[in-house]
């Protein structure tokens, strides 16, 4: 795969920047995330990168015949219903498996949103994995991980320095990212 994603990004111009992280088990937030298209970049850079990463994804969409799909991607199926026991939910894939690499989008949605998700910070910090910072820039046409994160504890400071990371790089949609 790494051979296909990395003739398919430089097909489209695409370049992947930045650092893989050498731990087995962590969370990596990506934004700016306003299109389906950060997915296929997201994804490309991965495998271009050499990680296999799951994602949560809202388990509707685990049926015939997108489950094997979704599955074989790294989906990882979230009952969204149920949203308070999904960092629990995390934790406990985080503490059965050998290897996770959860990249988790903190807006939560492609559209405008002024109140980012806060899950991601609390599976890192309960499951007590490192939590990296990761990026997709539509002008730059860049993706890649930017940085690990270490985490305070003290969440509004940690919060706000996590945004001003990603000040700068430009969504699909420019107008349907916010860092408020």
């Amino acid at each position: 795969m790494k051979r296909i994603a990395k003739c398919i990004l430089k097909l489209f111009g695409w370049k992947v920047v930045g650092i893989v992280p050498p731990e087995a088990k962590y969370v990596c937030i990506v934004a700016p995330h306003t299109s389906f298209w950060d997915f296929i970049w997201g994804r490309l850079g991965y495998w271009r990168m050499g990680i296999t990463a799951g994602f949560l994804i809202k388990k509707e969409f685990f049926i015939f015949p997108m489950k094997r799909l979704l599955l074989a991607l790294g989906g990882i199926p979230v009952n969204r219903e149920q949203a308070k026991n999904t960092v629990q939910y995390c934790v406990d894939l985080f503490n059965t498996k050998e290897k996770l690499a959860l990249t988790i989008t903190p807006e939560g949605t492609r559209k405008y949103t002024t109140k980012w998700k806060k899950g991601f910070y609390y599976i890192a910090q309960q499951a007590n994995v490192p939590l990296y910072i990761g990026f997709i820039d539509y002008q730059k046409k860049e993706t890649g991980i930017l940085t690990k994160f270490e985490i305070t504890g003290n969440f509004e400071n940690d919060f706000a320095e996590i945004q001003n990371l990603l000040r700068g790089y430009v969504a699909k949609f420019p107008k349907n990212y916010s860092l408020s």
